[in-house]
């Protein structure tokens, strides 16, 4: 008796011991770090008007809300002291003295409702006031499956409505649509495309995938491109979704990265970044390699960017921080954490504004969010 209890006894202890050790087994790191494909939804009512309940509240003395309970907001753009910002379900807020308006758009296509795809980029004209004319990218559902373009918009009567196309057929699919849209310093239209899922279209110099675009205003190709009748100013981007200039003119993105090795990259015309021939910290001539990177072991999932003086601010998701990028010291840090997924971010003389993306079914959303928030700059010093 005493025999079988003892190996009754040890037999338990064993058993105690698999339990524990298949427990403490790390998996294999299959999932793609990033941004993985989720279903989206939305509870508010197209062309509801709301005034938040805490009209520019602050948080404390340095962040303040001027916005909230936003729906998957992807863009920041502003006019004077009045905001305008995209939501990924077909909506454009204006945010005005702390009151949130949506408005309506009118697209010519359906929006697609895959993993990342929606209204995305938007920029105002350049003579907005008077024309109240924006531009804006979004991905539709086409006859061979998610197709992004790029089209030129109007506000009239209290609705944003589609009146031109400016560039269709950029490929798309379940994800990776890129869609940042920016006016560089030189008036062009320059726009982020994601590799459609296929990441051989990077390098497909006659593909619109994986690419940064460059046009003019009224969607025609710039004389002065890289290569003579092509759109593409720089190709072999995975996911680029963040695009800046310094004072200088310098530019850089900012790009998704596969199983990490996010990067942060100068844009120089008419080279090529890599994708997926090299990622990361890898080499090879011809190819150009990042400035900064997350690396291997470290994901950013890096979206919209600013710059202020010598350093760049990069808007991350999965890494939930706003992320400051110091050019003089080849270093960065953490600046904002705690509010969760960052979308994009907006500079403005000394103060930097950002938005959070909880909403978009991969945070973990509060009963305020989305907001809009601002900071001074001089929080970070």
């Amino acid at each position: 008796m005493r025999r079988k209890k003892e190996k009754k006894k040890y037999l338990l202890l064993f058993t105690t011991f698999l339990l524990i050790l298949v427990g403490c087994t790390t998996p294999d790191k299959t999932e793609e770090i990033s941004e993985q494909p989720t279903d989206e939804a939305t509870e508010e009512t197209i062309g509801e008007s709301q005034e938040t309940a805490t009209t520019e509240e602050s948080i404390s003395e340095e962040l303040t809300v001027l916005g909230e309970k936003l729906q998957t907001p992807w863009s920041i753009t502003k006019s004077d002291d009045v905001f305008y910002l995209t939501e990924r379900e077909g909506t454009i807020v204006k945010i005005e003295n702390g009151e949130v308006e949506r408005y309506e758009v009118q697209l010519e296509e359906e929006l697609s409702t895959v993993a990342e795809a929606g209204l995305l980029g938007f920029v105002l004209d350049l003579d907005f006031e008077e024309n109240r004319a924006a531009i804006a990218y979004y991905t539709y559902e086409g006859k061979t499956g998610p197709t992004n373009r790029i089209v030129r918009l109007v506000f009239e009567e209290n609705t944003w409505t589609e009146t031109n196309l400016l560039l269709d057929d950029i490929p798309s699919g379940d994800f990776h649509h890129g869609g940042r849209l920016a006016l560089g310093p030189d008036e062009k239209l320059y726009a982020t495309t994601g590799d459609a899922t296929v990441p051989e279209l990077a390098q497909d110099m006659d593909s619109l995938a994986g690419k940064i675009l460059r046009m003019n205003l009224d969607g025609s190709i710039p004389d002065d491109n890289p290569t003579s009748d092509s759109y593409v100013y720089s190709s072999g981007h995975r996911n680029a979704q963040g695009l800046t200039w310094l004072e200088d003119g310098t530019m850089y993105a900012s790009e998704h990265g596969n199983q990490a090795n996010d990067e942060v990259n100068v844009i120089d015309a008419g080279q090529n970044y890599g994708w997926p021939i090299i990622e990361g910290e890898q080499a090879q001539e011809g190819l150009m390699t990042p400035t900064f990177t997350s690396g291997p072991d470290r994901t950013w999932a890096p979206s919209g960017m600013a710059s202020y003086e010598d350093k760049l601010y990069v808007a991350g998701l999965r890494g939930q921080a706003i992320y400051e990028f110091d050019l003089g010291i080849g270093e960065y840090r953490e600046v904002i954490t705690d509010y969760g997924r960052i979308r994009t971010i907006y500079i403005e003389e000394d103060h930097l504004y950002y938005i959070t993306n909880n909403t978009d079914g991969r945070g973990n959303p509060t009963d305020a969010d989305d907001r809009l928030f601002r900071i001074g700059l001089s929080e970070f010093e």
